[in-house]
């Protein structure tokens, strides 16, 4: 709060509107506000006006004449004219310096200062209590939206982590727009574009009117200087600073332009003055400031003392507690003993409460059915009343096309009245025309017999057709009458028909309200049957586990019997085949010593066929007796004991092995 009130004291001083706190000496104009070289703003601080050119020497007593001066175009012109000082001041000292301007030169300083001013003139204030403030922060967060370039500008303030208000980004994005020499340019887009502005600034601002153009040229020798900012150390969220006017005092000719005369003189000496008289007040209200600083600080050491008796209050409290929380700990032991023991018969507690839950079951889906019955025949009687509503509106409608039609066909017999009423018009100017001719033919009267005899027949022709026409038109009115009666039979209807559709609205009304209601009673009923759905699955869930798992049981039995079967069978044959297989040893071992590997050269015939060996009967051996034989008697192959692949064997060595295979298997 202390920085915002000397934020807005600061800019009224600059040229901005005070607030109604203020002291009465910032009330007061200053003696020398008659010359006009002062601009009060509604209730704030006297304004100073620095003149850039030569003025005639002002009157010392207004005219009654003299037009009302405008306090914003006061405060955008004392802004304007402290921004060609700071420019001016700030190119000046640059070139003296000749070197890269940081943030500690004072003239730089104080530029930023004032365009930070120039920035919040106008803004638009908050009006309601949903709408929020606007801030600097916001106009310049719009320039990346017209200048593609100032986007990285504007990344760089938000990643910046030590800046936390909307002022310290604005004033981060000062500096780095100084830095990349287009401060210019950004502000030039913003003064051009006044419809993004209008949702920031008042239609008084500076930004809004000519002056900002004015701004934007003057912006642009700042081209020529080079500026070097470390963004990321300094602090911009603290108070604004407060402008240095003494730099613009040292020397008249900084803001005047000197010529000779004592005009031009005298109007220094009076800026001159005023800027004083204005220091002198600004400097009591820094006063008043710091006097009630003071009294915050002094109320915030009392506030410190009593929170330091607090707090060694707090600590006693903590060593009690500490001791109390040793005695809970004890009890808690105890408890939990006596827990544990009701732990107990409350499961047995539950086991009573489930065997009851599973009668009541039966009884809540008895009730669940009755329901469901009940929503079904609301859901019918509503269906039911929704037809009726739409046969109601259908019959309206049906109402309103007949009316429509009713009053078509009036239009038209009215239409054919006119006609008719034209057609006897001009039936009675006949007549008279006749009459006259009759009057004028008297003469004649013995010559023209027959025709006339034929006008008397003509004459109560038309007679007749005016009687039929008046019938007519006697008809056509009774007809009107009747359908005017029936029009208003048909509204009488519609009235009735209204007032029962209103009534089946009403009863639709309640019928909803009473639907609502035993919905809810219904969901209610669902969640707690839902409630005891999952209970009932869980149990079942349950009951098929044990049910599974005994299947499996008798299943792991059955094969457990089956399997010692198999193996008592297995080891029964297994003892039969070792009996068989020494015997086949012993027979093989008594074959073995009858067997002899007979020589080639001793035979000359095969030993079956008896047939002679030659170039195309070759002699083959037999691996298990030993004797040669041609290809036809032994083209057999059987596996033996003394080989592990199937070798070739004569037939008859074939025909054993085979029978004491088999005899083994079996």
């Amino acid at each position: 709060m202390a920085a915002e009130s000397s934020q807005t004291q600061e800019m009224t001083a600059v040229g901005g509107s005070g607030g109604p706190g203020e002291t009465e000496g910032g009330k007061k104009r200053i003696a020398s506000d008659a010359r006009g070289s002062w601009g009060v703003s509604e209730g704030g601080w006297p304004m100073p006006v620095l003149f850039g050119k030569r003025e005639a020497p002002r009157k010392t007593v207004p005219e009654e004449n003299d037009p009302p001066k405008d306090p914003t175009a006061i405060e955008r012109a004392n802004l304007l004219n402290m921004v060609k000082l700071s420019i001016k001041s700030l190119i000046e000292s640059s070139y003296q310096v000749g070197r890269t301007l940081d943030k500690d030169f004072a003239p730089l300083q104080q530029f930023l200062i004032v365009m930070e001013h120039v920035l919040k003139h106008g803004l638009k204030a908050k009006k309601s209590i949903l709408s929020t403030n606007k801030h600097v922060w916001g106009p310049l967060e719009a320039v990346e939206k017209l200048e593609p370039e100032a986007t990285e500008i504007n990344n760089s303030v938000r990643e910046l982590p030590q800046i936390k208000t909307y002022p310290g980004k604005a004033r981060a994005w000062l500096r780095l727009a100084m830095m990349q020499k287009r401060l210019a340019d950004y502000v030039k887009t913003l003064v051009e574009k006044k419809d993004v502005m209008g949702e920031f600034y008042e239609p008084f601002a500076l930004l809004m009117e000519e002056e900002g153009m004015v701004l934007a040229g003057l912006l642009v020798g700042l081209n020529v200087i080079d500026c070097n900012f470390c963004v990321k150390e300094d602090d911009f969220d603290s108070q604004l600073g407060v402008i240095d006017f003494s730099m613009y005092l040292k020397d008249p000719g900084n803001y005047t332009d000197r010529s000779p005369g004592e005009a031009s003189r005298q109007a220094n000496l009076t800026a001159v003055l005023d800027q004083k008289n204005y220091v002198e007040e600004l400097n009591r209200h820094l006063n008043a400031t710091v006097t009630n600083l003071q009294a915050r600080i002094e109320n915030l050491e009392r506030d410190n003392s009593s929170l330091s008796e607090k707090l060694a209050m707090a600590n006693n409290r903590v060593l009690q507690l500490q001791e109390e929380g040793d005695k809970l700990q004890t009890e808690n032991t105890r408890i939990k003993g006596d827990l544990e023991k009701k732990l107990v018969a409350v499961q047995q507690d539950v086991q009573t409460e489930r065997e009851t839950y599973q009668k009541s079951r039966a009884g809540l889906d008895d009730m669940y059915v009755e329901a469901q019955k009940q929503l079904r025949d609301e859901t019918q009687m509503r269906l039911d009343v929704e037809k009726e509503l739409e046969l109601q509106i259908s019959m309206k409608q049906e109402m309103e096309m007949a009316m429509k039609l009713l009053e078509k066909d009036i239009h038209e017999k009215q239409d054919m009245i006119v006609g008719l009423r034209k057609q006897l018009d001009d039936i009675k100017a006949i007549n008279i025309d006749m009459y006259k001719k009759f009057q004028a033919a008297e003469g004649s009267l013995k010559h023209k017999t027959e025709m006339l005899v034929k006008l008397e027949e003509k004459c109560t022709q038309m007679s007749q057709t005016i009687k039929d026409i008046e019938q007519r038109l006697k008809q056509a009115e009774r007809e009107k009458m009747g359908a005017e009666e029936a029009a208003r039979r048909l509204g009488k209807q519609l009235v009735d028909k209204d007032t029962k559709r209103a009534a089946v609205e009403t009863d639709l009304k309640i019928e909803r309200e009473w639907r609502t209601a035993l919905q809810q009673d219904i969901e209610k009923q669902k969640e707690v049957i839902q409630e005891l759905q999952t209970e009932l699955q869980q149990m079942e869930a349950v009951k098929k586990e044990f049910q599974s798992l005994q299947e499996a049981h008798e299943q792991l039995k059955q094969t457990c019997e089956d399997q010692e079967k198999t193996l008592a069978e297995m080891g029964h044959k297994l003892s039969e085949s070792k009996l068989k297989m020494e015997d086949m040893k012993e027979a093989l071992k008594d074959e073995l010593k009858d067997k002899v590997w007979t020589d080639d050269k001793d035979v000359t015939d095969c030993r079956q066929c008896e047939k002679q060996f030659s170039v195309s009967r070759r002699k083959h051996h037999c691996r298990n007796c030993g004797g040669i034989f041609c290809n036809d008697c032994s083209d057999n192959k059987m596996p033996l004991p003394s080989s592990a692949k199937p070798v070739r064997v004569c037939d008859q060595c074939h025909t054993k092995l085979l029978e004491r295979y088999s005899a083994v298997v079996d």
